[in-house]
């Protein structure tokens, strides 16, 4: 049974789903940092997962990759699975700027998260959930 890592529930805000993965947001105002969580239960690698849901990862993760670049007009999106901290599988998909405070080291440990206002969360989604809807077909809010 699929649960979502406790540091992830803590760090981030639920977006919304795709057919395979969880979209979360992580709490950071100081980047456009979204990350996909396949709903598969005790996976931490990809190559855990069975060949369609590798490909279904890819497509979402590759749907979201465009959409974010083109959304956010990214300098670079950085897209990884690190899980140094949290063991289950998740990919990172962090739209960097020429110009952000971490640019062009790695975002973690830069600067200290700066949680989202209500003012600027809704900003921050309010045009781009209707893309991933539109886009995905799949994507339920």
């Amino acid at each position: 049974m699929f649960k979502l890592h406790p540091q992830l529930e803590k760090d981030c805000l639920l977006v919304g789903e795709y057919p395979l993965c969880r979209l979360l947001l992580v709490n950071d105002e100081n980047y456009p940092w979204f990350i996909l969580v396949p709903r598969r239960a005790d996976i931490s690698e990809v190559f855990q997962l069975t060949e369609e849901d590798q490909l279904q990862l890819m497509k979402e993760s590759n749907s979201l990759s465009a959409l974010l670049a083109e959304h956010f007009q990214a300098d670079k999106l950085n897209v990884a699975a690190l899980g140094n901290m949290v063991p289950q599988l998740h990919i990172h998909h962090i739209v960097r700027y020429k110009n952000d405070t971490a640019w062009p080291k790695p975002v973690w440990g830069v600067v200290p998260a700066e949680p989202y206002s209500d003012e600027v969360l809704k900003r921050r989604l309010a045009d781009l959930l209707p893309k991933l809807v539109e886009q995905g077909r799949e994507f339920e809010r």
